[in-house]
């Protein structure tokens, strides 16, 4: 057969589409995440890096042990990428500066509770890095607060921090969110945000110094995976839309009192959630319509969160809370069978 021929047969339908592997999909999840990390090295040093290695190495090791413990074969599921990915994102969300025993329990809970304990990749109903979060800001809410100040990379104070000396006052600023609530909430009643955002140098042109530029790099990751097909817009789309149209609304409403729209676009996890976290297949939702009540809904209580709530940034506790909701809002979209009017009807 010649190379024409070849050539004619590859043009020409039908086409069959092999099912992407999970290994797959995860190694592209873990490229997209690359240029949000590069942008993150280069503001806020190094120990990023760490965090990640430090992250990995306990997510293959906990998965190991459990796939051991539960007689799974250890090549086929250890290969797969998840872990990483997992560990990836913990390391993303946790401080970079945080001390290596906290990272490890993060990872530790959601490998071995929030995975395996409820069956495996597939089966588990709550997203893994956020339960590490959710878990660690509350039982240690200060050390989870404890963020390097932006272009302070000098690579051996951030090194001691994570594994020995935590004399952090030199080398630590709050974020962003933390900053703006504080400010609102805590200082003068006449604080106003025109105010603190002109006052603190945690802020940049439209977002966290250096943050928006972290965001941006996650920004383009995320349409490296919508061009790969690996998510699909519906949730991407919903969550920032709503968080853009709520967020908006209310600075409309009283700019004094609520930040506006790329301040929340472009900082904290907000880009890093819309892209890789909200996207999660298994314990987000999986009908079109699903999903955009479920990123919506993630968006509304990440605003209200932040806006009002204890902590700076709320996307971890809104997607546990909306992973709740995930069967039951599926169960309500489902799209009509073929041949019936509605979901449950009769037929035409």
């Amino acid at each position: 057969m010649t190379e024409q021929d070849n050539e004619r047969i590859v043009n020409n339908s039908p086409y069959f589409l092999q099912p992407a592997s999970v290994q797959s999909v995860m190694l592209r999840v873990l490229l997209a995440l690359l240029p949000g990390i590069a942008v993150y090295v280069w503001f806020f040093g190094a120990a990023v890096l760490v965090q990640i290695v430090l992250a990995s190495i306990t997510a293959l090791a906990a998965e190991a042990v459990m796939l051991k413990l539960r007689g799974k074969p250890l090549m086929m599921f250890l290969g797969d990428g998840s872990a990483l990915v997992t560990a990836w994102l913990i390391a993303l969300t946790f401080p970079p500066i945080a001390p290596w025993w906290l990272t490890v329990i993060g990872v530790l809970a959601a490998i071995v509770v929030a995975k395996h304990l409820y069956g495996g990749l597939g089966q588990n109903p709550f997203n893994p890095a956020m339960v590490a979060f959710a878990l660690m800001i509350v039982a240690y809410p200060s050390l989870m607060s404890q963020w390097p100040a932006v272009g302070f990379t000098d690579f051996l104070p951030q090194w001691n921090a994570i594994f020995g000396d935590r004399q952090l006052d030199a080398i630590t600023m709050a974020t962003p969110l933390d900053a703006l609530r504080t400010a609102l909430h805590t200082a003068d009643a006449r604080a106003t945000v025109a105010g603190v955002l002109g006052s603190d140098a945690s802020f940049g042109n439209i977002g966290g110094k250096g943050w928006e530029w972290v965001a941006a790099g996650y920004f383009l990751g995320g349409i490296y995976l919508l061009q790969q097909r690996i998510i699909t817009w519906h949730m991407p789309a919903a969550f920032l839309a709503t968080l853009f149209v709520i967020s908006g609304g209310f600075a409309m409403y009283d700019p004094t009192r609520f930040v506006g729209p790329s301040f929340h676009l472009f900082t904290g996890g907000a880009m890093l959630g819309a892209f890789f976290i909200v996207t999660d297949p298994v314990s987000g939702c999986t009908t079109p319509r699903g999903k955009l009540i479920f990123a919506a809904g993630i968006a509304l209580l990440t605003w209200v969160i932040r806006t009002f709530g204890a902590y700076p940034d709320g996307i971890a506790f809104a997607v546990l809370l909306m992973n709740i909701a995930a069967p039951l809002i599926d169960m309500y979209t489902q799209p009509p069978v073929f041949g019936h009017k509605t979901r449950g009807g009769g037929a035409r």
